[in-house]
């Protein structure tokens, strides 16, 4: 049994889970969330208490169990606390500025500024020029956007140079040295 997936998920007050069919709704203080589950799993509400279950033990209905319980949990964290990801700039002249909670400037040594436009759930924060948060409450397209602005200009293996993860550790290499 997948000790993930048999675990229970504890719904918290002010949150209410409807199930119809494959389909499962979150309504919480920060918004909504909707999600299509795999036929083969079962999800029912008890007591305040979501619980996922599998029909049997292959591997389809074995692998998608943890799946499915670990989607739904992350749907009730995110009406409820919602989710971050925060993002670092390294390098002179390199520099992030809000120009409203959905759009992005970035300043990453092209010859123009980069502009980046947040999907609907998604918003931005720059507390510092090279400081980047971006909240909301659906944890997949948090996690998207941030690799999407990362992807704009990686962090670079001789400088490190770039946008990177908050405590992402960048492999350094040596370089050229000179002829001798």
């Amino acid at each position: 049994m997948s000790r993930i997936g048999k675990s229970p998920i504890t719904v918290p007050g002010g949150v209410d889970v409807t199930i119809d069919g494959p389909a499962v709704t979150v309504k919480g203080p920060k918004g909504t969330l909707s999600r299509s589950i795999p036929g083969i799993i079962t999800v029912r509400k008890d007591d305040g208490v979501l619980v996922v279950e599998r029909p049997d033990d292959e591997r389809q209905s074995r692998s998608l169990h943890g799946l499915t319980r670990t989607l739904v949990n992350n749907m009730v964290v995110g009406v409820t606390d919602g989710f971050s990801k925060e993002l670092e700039i390294i390098g002179v002249g390199y520099r992030a500025e809000a120009l409203s909670p959905t759009q992005l400037r970035l300043a990453l040594g092209f010859s123009h500024p980069v502009l980046i436009d947040a999907p609907d759930g998604v918003s931005f924060e720059v507390p510092a020029p090279t400081r980047i948060v971006v909240r909301g409450i659906d944890k997949e397209l948090v996690g998207q956007v941030a690799a999407n602005i990362r992807s704009v200009r990686k962090p670079e293996p001789y400088k490190g140079k770039g946008v990177r993860y908050l405590g992402e550790r960048v492999q350094r290499k040596a370089g050229k040295t000179g002829k001798k």
